[in-house]
């Protein structure tokens, strides 16, 4: 039988997804390919406090159905978060609890593309958004990155003359390169979308994880009526609750809800009402700080590794986050790299899946977080030997 698929189907990207959890299952291979947060830093021992205080309460209303929007407590926590943290006047009616910040990039895309729709985005991109994007056959434009941000003449030129629906950035320690947005980027992009009919989707999946503790204050802090911010707790508590959030103005919000009724009813609602009671039990800031001192010893440590044993590639030197990203020498194809990785156990990601115009050939994305210091070393040492191989 030949099935007549819907032709978004075939404008979705390769994903090089399959590949990595193929090879993540061998346990023999160290990777920095993946994307995930330390499971040693997961707070089991609390959540599962809160889970019990739940069951022990008012079990049958966490486990019924309930509003698409979320757990209004859940809500009005973040919100508070925002306004002390950033200085934010977010308010529970502006946020919207979603199966992860994943959902918010589907669900967004949904209510604002039609296919041929502009979408402009930072080249590198996360792939995570261009596979998402791209179900909805929209025309991508690309602005290029530098250490401080996107380069601003090539941003207001997309701006002004290929007007894009929206354009989506991770100003905070962005995925995959780990760089952040200076504060003066910040100001120039709110300065030109300003009275635009263009919106910005700021992914702040990152914000919470620099190294030296101090948020970064969001572009939608300049832009309120033209910026939405997705944010998550996957990456400081646990990723397998799946709870994110956007938040949006309420025009926004409003189409978002329809979408996201539709698609799923509501969110784990159960998984909500554990999480705010862990929030609201524990030192959720004490948390993020263990986190982000081992984070920020191991990124040290891989940037020390490449500059000892591979000084011909040139990396990013992140200030929080999960990620950097490494230039391979003249003529060594990142393909090569990930393949005769494995075969020596390990696992880089080439960065061709981040680059919608084609590019990435001599780029690979690796990730700190997932790996303590002892299997970075190794694991560095490993990967010194293939590149220093195969050139």
């Amino acid at each position: 039988m030949t099935f007549s698929f819907a032709r978004r189907i075939h404008h979705a990207p390769a994903s090089f997804l399959g590949e990595l959890f193929r090879v993540s299952a061998d346990p023999s291979i160290i990777s920095f390919a993946g994307g995930l947060p330390s499971s040693a830093l997961i707070d089991a021992e609390g959540l599962s406090e809160a889970a019990r205080d739940v069951f022990s309460t008012d079990p049958r209303t966490a486990l019924q159905y309930s509003t698409t929007d979320g757990y209004r407590p859940l809500r009005e926590y973040i919100a508070a978060r925002y306004r002390r943290r950033l200085g934010v006047p977010a308010t529970a009616d502006e946020i919207q609890i979603t199966n992860g910040s994943q959902q918010c990039l589907d669900l967004f895309a949904k209510i604002f593309l039609n296919a041929g729709d502009r979408v402009g985005m930072e080249r590198p991109g996360y792939l995570g958004a261009i596979e998402a994007f791209s179900l909805y056959e929209p025309v991508f434009e690309t602005v290029p990155l530098d250490s401080e941000g996107p380069d601003m003449a090539a941003f207001g030129t997309m701006i002004k003359k290929t007007p894009v629906k929206f354009f989506y950035g991770i100003p905070n320690s962005q995925n995959p390169s780990g760089c952040t947005y200076s504060e003066d980027r910040r100001r120039e992009i709110a300065e030109i979308i300003n009275g635009t009919d263009t919106v910005f989707y700021e992914d702040d999946a990152f914000g919470e994880l620099f190294f030296d503790g101090k948020p970064r204050l969001p572009v939608k802090r300049r832009l309120p009526e033209q910026s939405v911010i997705s944010g998550s707790f996957s990456k400081i508590t646990a990723p397998g609750m799946r709870i994110g959030w956007l938040y949006a103005p309420k025009e926004i919000l409003s189409a978002f809800n329809t979408v996201k009724q539709a698609a799923d009813l509501h969110s784990n609602f159960l998984c909500q009402q554990i999480l705010y009671r862990y929030l609201t039990t524990h030192d959720l800031d004490a948390h993020i700080h263990r986190i982000v001192e081992i984070y920020g010893r191991q990124c040290r440590l891989m940037c020390d590794l490449f500059d000892d044993l591979m000084p011909a590639l040139s990396h990013t030197t992140p200030a929080g986050g999960m990620f950097l990203t490494a230039t391979l020498p003249d003529g060594l194809h990142a393909m090569k790299v990930f393949e005769e990785g494995i075969r020596q156990k390990i696992a880089v990601l080439p960065g061709m899946p981040f680059y919608v115009d084609g590019g990435g050939t001599d780029m690979i994305r690796l990730n700190f977080s997932n790996a303590d210091e002892e299997k970075i070393s190794e694991g560095m040492h490993r990967l010194a030997g293939v590149v220093n191989g195969l050139s």
